[in-house]
């Protein structure tokens, strides 16, 4: 049976952290290769479906964490905190991996990006769904710790932003099309990267439920990764339509 090694998770969880700043580097000035953004960069030459795409890179953190439950003897069920918190990290998956791809409306996806992807999943499946399953110890009342309760406020908060977003932006496109269009209506009435903003909020409040080294990780990975994605997306907004609202900002509403 698999045990619980710290020096593992702490490990791993540095390293997240350390592929965050990467990512930041990388992506502050220049915007990754996809979507809107591929048009004024060389174009990729293999690529798949978005919607084949998506559910593919998405799968692994969804059947990871689940595959380690499963091999967890015997299964572990308590307390009910470390219960729910396994199940919010794999409700979200499941919402990403066989419901948002099948209803997405985006170009064909890189297949190099795809690949990265895919093994970031499998990364951070392992490293959430370990700690959860394997090493993480919550007292029998942490569901009404103050920083459960809130944490968990915070997710379900960012998940409504985050599929609200999304729907609104499916919402530009009839079947078919793959032009780019201003957002409208929900958040995108202040920000250019609502959808962005959501799953930032989602994850920190995540980390912040959870209480731990390696969801404090990854919250920060998702703010290095899509922060600056929201960042280009306003820009690009700017300089295509004349008529964008200059009021939006790029991600925090009121702020930046």
């Amino acid at each position: 049976s698999m045990q619980c090694f710290p020096s593992l998770v702490l490990a791993l969880s540095s390293l997240l952290g350390a592929l965050a700043l990467l990512q930041l580097s990388l992506y502050l000035r220049v915007p990754s290769r996809y979507g809107k953004h591929e048009e004024r960069l060389c174009r990729p030459r293999g690529r798949l479906p978005a919607r084949c795409a998506w559910f593919l890179q998405e799968l692994p953190s969804f059947l990871v964490p689940a595959l380690l439950l499963a091999l967890r003897s015997p299964p572990r069920l308590e307390p009910l905190g470390c219960r729910l918190l396994c199940c919010l990290f794999c409700w979200h998956y499941f919402y990403r991996t066989f419901i948002y791809p099948f209803f997405t409306r985006g170009r064909p996806f890189p297949l190099q990006l795809l690949f990265f992807g895919t093994l970031f999943c499998i990364y951070n499946g392992f490293l959430q769904g370990y700690y959860l399953i394997y090493c993480a110890e919550y007292p029998n009342d942490w569901c009404t710790d103050i920083r459960f309760t809130s944490g968990l406020l915070l997710f379900l908060l960012g998940m409504g932003i985050n599929i609200h977003s999304d729907l609104l932006l499916r919402q530009l496109r009839k079947p078919g099309e793959v032009t780019y269009k201003i957002p409208q209506g929900g958040l995108f009435t202040y920000v250019s990267g609502a959808n962005y903003f959501g799953e930032i909020v989602e994850w920190f409040g995540f980390a912040i439920a959870t209480w731990s080294l390696p969801a404090f990780a990854f919250a920060f990975f998702t703010l290095c990764c899509i922060g600056p994605r929201a960042y280009h997306h306003h820009r690009y907004y700017l300089k295509t339509f004349t008529d964008y609202p200059k009021s939006r900002k790029a991600l925090i509403p009121f702020v930046f």
